[in-house]
């Protein structure tokens, strides 16, 4: 049986979890999320906890064991506390600033960037940094990435949009190759 799969998950008193079928509904202070359990697996709820087992072992059915337990668990955290994606935005006169919902990025292109929020997002810009918050995991990490595309931080001056923590490699360039030539 999956590790992650046979854990047991805990579900907060602010939470309230309604499964129907294959249909699992949570409901939290901060939003609602629901999501299709696939037939190969039951979900139920004992004694304050929601349990999910396989209906059969093979190899498909056990590698979406944990994979539904993590995403129930993600979902029951999202509604309870949100989830948020930190950038940083690094490199002379790039700079950034909200438009209604929408971000506005100025990053070194002969346009503004805009980014529309989707559904369930907000952005939150305070100097150099960007705030990602929304109840989603995935679309939350979805945007983050997004926004992080529009300039992915270079190896050589490390400008560009990264997230907080992530380390650029570094490269030496044409001056320190020649001198160690």
């Amino acid at each position: 049986m999956s590790r992650i799969g046979k854990t047991p998950i805990e579900i907060p008193s602010e939470v309230s979890i309604n499964i129907s079928g294959n249909s699992v509904e949570v409901k939290g202070a901060k939003g609602t999320l629901s999501l299709e359990v696939p037939r190969a697996l039951t979900v139920k709820e004992v004694d304050g906890l929601i349990v999910l087992e396989r209906k059969n072992d093979t190899k498909a059915t056990k590698s979406l064991h944990g994979t539904y337990r993590a995403l129930i668990a993600s979902m029951i955290h999202g509604v309870n506390e949100g989830w948020e994606k930190k950038l940083e935005i690094v490199g002379a006169g790039y700079k950034t600033q909200l438009e209604g919902k929408d971000l506005v990025l100025v990053v070194g292109y002969s346009h503004p960037v805009k980014i529309e929020a989707p559904e369930g997002i907000t952005f939150k810009v305070e100097k150099n940094l960007i705030t990602v918050e929304g109840i989603d995991k995935q679309l939350v990490g979805q945007t983050a990435a997004k926004i992080r595309d529009v300039r992915p931080p270079e190896p050589y001056k490390g400008k560009g949009i990264m997230y907080v923590g992530e380390e650029i490699r570094r490269k030496a360039g044409k001056a320190a190759k020649a001198d160690a030539a």
